[in-house]
């Protein structure tokens, strides 16, 4: 861990003249304080304020003040700014006025998770996979959902019009100390795919919401914009979160097996399954991620596995040697910290019962068909409820209910084109 004064000299030796301290809020959104070096005293003693309605997108009316504590191990320069007088992030916990973790930020409650599992010996290793669209904006910078591009699944410039903006964004990614495994374009026009080499859960967590960042940031340069939409367009397949997991029981992948697959990824899998339905509340978290479910597009919307289907909802792999467990359902609108955290509970629970999955490609249910729907399986599943904590599962039931109420008020075009003139 890097310590106070080793990150006071990297601040002086990096001529940082700039520092961004940021965190998630519930629901995935980056939020962000900015201070000047002569402020790094304040900073690292946990001094930095703000309001506690921030951490909830203003939607809940939270009393406190709350602070930001760094993690001083996620600091990256920023290669897109100015290389004199440069500007650095930095990611931070949420904490109370006295410096306990707050109970309800999502970066706690996957820490909170982490640990527990590593009392039980165990150590989870994520590859993300994480899809984007890049669509042009109007003449007044404002998102849209055009692109002229007819590019499909891995086709190249100049067919692939974001060919350049994705290759930045890989190369900036590297520079700020990611490992990229690889990046292409995905099956929709417009839609491009670009992942992360393993690392353990915290750790994926950060990289992925650092990685919206970047993307967003880079794309902005090329006078594009990058949504992580699940399903921005009707008629074509939408953005995906795959994620592919290994477990380390005493620095062993206890996934791995000579042939068929180990018991241990068996009851994962079997875990998985048992609580995919309330999962999905927090894996597939807004109204429009049951628009990608739904509409097929090698979107999972069974409750089953397989080692070679493309849209089940968990698929084991074996390459090289090395077994994953990898989850197919998850979208880019999750929180990754809460998405990563219950699969990791799901998963153990799994394991602890010895909850065997049915036969390959045999289905055991449907995902929630709906946001409202996901809902109610999450307030019927105590392994998840109580791995968010009661309160925070109670305040998020509550603010996504309301959002699906509105949701429900709203007369969509479709609604108008097929009845107003029927009826």
């Amino acid at each position: 861990m890097r310590s106070r004064e080793e990150f006071y000299q990297l601040i002086e030796d990096e001529d940082i003249e700039f520092i961004r301290l940021q965190f998630t809020d519930v629901f995935g959104n980056l939020k962000n304080i900015a201070v000047t070096p002569g402020q790094l005293s304040r900073v690292l003693d946990n001094k930095y304020s703000f309001e506690g309605p921030a951490l909830f997108d203003n939607m809940y009316d939270y009393a406190n003040d709350l602070y930001l504590k760094p993690d001083l191990d996620t600091f990256v320069i920023l290669p897109w700014r100015p290389q004199q007088g440069k500007v650095g992030k930095i990611i931070c916990d949420v904490v109370n006025s006295d410096g306990s973790p707050c109970e309800l930020s999502p970066r706690t409650i996957l820490k909170n998770i982490v640990e527990e599992a590593a009392k039980e010996g165990y150590e989870f290793n994520i590859n993300p996979e994480c899809e984007f669209f890049l669509f042009h904006t109007d003449d007044n910078g404002n998102p849209t959902t055009v692109s002229h591009e007819k590019a499909g699944y891995l086709d190249v410039g100049p067919v692939d019009f974001g060919e350049n903006a994705r290759r930045d964004m890989v190369l900036t990614l590297e520079e700020m100390g990611f490992e990229i495994e690889s990046s292409h374009h995905e099956q929709a026009p417009a839609q491009h795919e670009i992942d992360f080499a393993e690392g353990e859960s915290l750790a994926t967590a950060d990289a992925v919401m650092t990685f919206k960042f970047a993307v967003r940031s880079i794309a902005k340069r090329f006078g594009l914009y990058a949504t992580f939409m699940p399903k921005p367009r009707t008629d074509e397949a939408g953005s995906g979160m795959h994620l592919k997991f290994t477990l380390l029981k005493d620095g062993k992948n206890v996934f791995d097996c000579k042939e068929g697959m180990s018991d241990m990824a068996s009851y994962f899998i079997g875990g998985i399954m048992e609580h995919a339905q309330a999962m999905c509340a927090i894996t597939n978290p807004i109204v429009n991620s049951y628009k990608r479910i739904l509409s097929g597009f090698e979107a999972p919307g069974l409750v089953n596995w397989t080692n070679n289907g493309e849209n089940s909802l968990v698929k084991y792999t074996n390459v090289f040697g090395e077994s994953k467990v990898e989850l197919r359902f998850p979208d880019t609108a999750a929180n990754p910290y809460l998405a990563i955290a219950v699969c990791i509970v799901a998963g153990l629970d799994g394991i602890k019962n010895k909850i065997s999955p049915k036969k390959m490609n045999v289905s055991s249910g449907t995902l929630p068909g709906n946001l409202n729907d996901a809902l109610r399986h999450m307030r019927k599943d105590k392994v998840i409820v109580n791995a968010l904590g009661k309160e925070f599962a109670d305040l998020y039931d509550n603010i996504k209910k309301a959002e699906w109420n509105e949701y429900m008020k709203q007369v969509s075009d479709w609604e108008l084109n097929r009845y107003l003139v029927k009826m």
